[in-house]
């Protein structure tokens, strides 16, 4: 079936979840199976595209329940991703994603992983005692979606999330900017508008925060999310620059889910995901895998005593 688990090898639970993420996504691994193999042996072992292309061949050509990607942690190792530690899961999905890019060789494989994971915004700073606007568009990996309000109250849906995170925003009091047509810090307007959205779209729920602590605390409070999701019936037109034929594609189907229990200090982490060649939900709990519905995915949703 290609669901094959990863042995844990040191607190490498989160590790293993988002490389089944990664595994799993045939349109990524179409992109690993053309990359060019590095020459030499010392090349090969400090090479992160490479070794995750020898663990989804030892994965795929054995009938084992799981593997160990001892091999890709200590390449991994190399560039101080540690095992022995909690990861938080997003900013591992980004530190595993611009080590693959900037290992790969050939541009157009670059140029066809960046498409395929890559979000494009547009970022409006408009002054509000003069008509001075500025834009710039960025791009992003993750759309990063706060759980509660300006005014720490709780946002109830993925969709509420969204709206939320698009939504304009007054700099004010000492927030102000300095605006040059002014020639003085003056209020300003800043709003965020969707340009691009990728095949694949990474949606980061920051459960972990530091509002009104000074350490950081885990928000596990029920937060559910569709499996279909269309971008086009969630923001406002003044949410997007964009044309018709670009929003067409905004339309997803929820592919997987990385699940974190426990606190900030200990924890676990599994992923759910959804088999593009079956269409068959999985979740896989490192070395345990096991076909699940819909309702077991829903436990995701999040509350305090979270299990799997």
């Amino acid at each position: 079936t290609g669901a094959i688990g990863l042995y844990n090898v040191g607190q490498s639970c989160c590790l293993n979840s988002v490389l089944q993420v990664f595994l799993m996504n045939i349109h990524f691994t179409g992109i690993l199976r053309r990359i060019t193999v590095p020459p030499r042996a010392g090349q090969k072992n400090r090479n992160v595209p490479y070794q995750m292309l020898l663990l989804l061949e030892e994965m795929q050509c054995g009938k084992r329940k799981a593997v160990f990607p001892i091999p890709l942690a200590r390449c991994l190792s190399v560039y101080r991703v540690k095992l022995f530690v909690q990861h938080d899961a997003a900013q591992l999905f980004l530190t595993l994603w611009n080590l693959i890019k900037d290992q790969m060789k050939k541009p157009e494989l670059v140029e066809e992983l960046s498409s395929l994971y890559t979000i494009c915004v547009q970022e409006h700073l408009a002054c509000q005692k003069c008509s001075l606007e500025t834009k710039r568009n960025s791009r992003m990996l993750t759309l990063p979606l706060p759980m509660l309000d300006a005014d720490s109250r709780v946002l109830k849906t993925l969709e509420d999330c969204l709206q939320y995170f698009f939504r304009p925003e007054e700099l004010t009091d000492h927030n102000m900017c300095f605006c040059e047509q002014c020639g003085r810090k003056t209020p300003f307007l800043q709003s965020m508008k969707l340009v691009h959205l990728p095949q694949t779209l990474t949606i980061h729920l920051k459960r972990f925060c530091f509002e009104e602590s000074p350490y950081v605390h885990k928000l596990s409070h029920y937060l559910p999310f569709p499996q279909d999701l269309d971008f086009n019936a969630v923001l406002t037109e003044n949410q997007c620059q964009a044309d018709d034929n670009e929003k067409a594609s905004w339309q997803y189907e929820l592919f997987a889910v990385v699940a974190h229990s426990g606190s900030t200090r200990c924890g676990h982490y599994c992923a759910y995901v959804r088999s593009l060649t079956e269409c068959k939900w999985y979740c896989f709990n490192d070395s345990q895998v096991c076909q699940v519905s819909w309702d077991d995915v829903k436990c995701t949703y999040g509350h305090s005593n979270l299990n799997w």
